[in-house]
């Protein structure tokens, strides 16, 4: 395999929001996940370990020479909204800070394989449990997500806390800081492949290092996180229809 192109977020993106409602901690009356005991957002399913990170990993690490800056601290034009419009969200000292009700941002520009370095926060002002704190995602394609949560301290649904490939693959351990603070994710993400008869040949794989700790290593992805029709939530995940290896990224 060629080597990954490097796509660098390469200065601060402050895009969760607290969310009013606490959620359930799980279910147990959603389909089982293939090859697993587990149902999709299983209560009964073990949370991964809390592990401290180290202080610092990546955060505000110049990028590479070979980058794509995504945003750098000033200019967000590599963004739209997701009909290709501006995006809503504003500049706030440095960060791009999302803006309620305006919706998602994803970028202009599409990529297939590619590594990301993302810095986040979750909102200080602790709001609200499990899904309903601190909640969003990286939505590769709009259909695979590594979630974004405020896990510290919150437990929910092993599959749907931080660095999370939803409803799939808890991460290895959860390594998450407190509310307000910078956290850092590394993705690696290889697109899926489809022959020309659109049988799939090659499954989506995802690396996750969260604050420095390997928490996803080559996973496959069972299908598309976000289910086919917008049925994310509690829904088992399928490939669905074929689509190019490159895709952008959505906050």
């Amino acid at each position: 395999m060629k080597p990954f192109p490097v796509f660098c977020a390469a200065s601060l993106l402050f895009f969760v929001a607290n969310c009013p409602a606490a959620e359930s901690l799980g279910y147990t009356d959603t389909p089982l996940i293939p090859g697993t005991q587990w149902h999709v957002h299983d209560s009964e399913r073990p949370r991964p370990a809390i592990v401290t990170p180290g202080a610092t990993f990546s955060h505000l690490a110049p990028a590479p020479s070979d980058a794509i800056i995504l945003f750098d601290g000033k200019d967000a034009s590599r963004w739209s909204d997701r009909n290709g419009g501006e995006a809503k969200w504003i500049l706030n000292d440095g960060a791009l800070e999302s803006v309620r009700g305006t919706g998602m941002i994803r970028t202009r520009d599409k990529f297939a394989d590619f590594q990301l370095h993302l810095e986040f926060a979750t909102p200080a002002k602790v709001e609200g449990s499990s899904q309903g704190r601190g909640n969003s995602g990286v939505m590769i394609n709009g259909m695979y997500e590594i979630q974004i949560l405020d896990s510290y301290d919150n437990p929910t649904y092993a599959d749907g806390q931080a660095a999370a490939l939803y409803g799939q693959y808890p991460p290895l351990v959860n390594a998450s800081k407190p509310p307000g603070q910078w956290q850092t994710y590394e993705i690696v993400f290889e697109s899926p492949r489809w022959n020309p008869a659109g049988e799939l040949t090659k499954k989506a794989a995802v690396t996750v290092i969260h604050n420095g700790v390997v928490v996803q290593h080559r996973e496959e992805l069972l299908g598309r996180t976000d289910g086919i029709g917008g049925l994310a939530h509690k829904s088992l995940a399928t490939y669905g229809t074929p689509h190019p290896p490159a895709v952008f990224i959505e906050l």
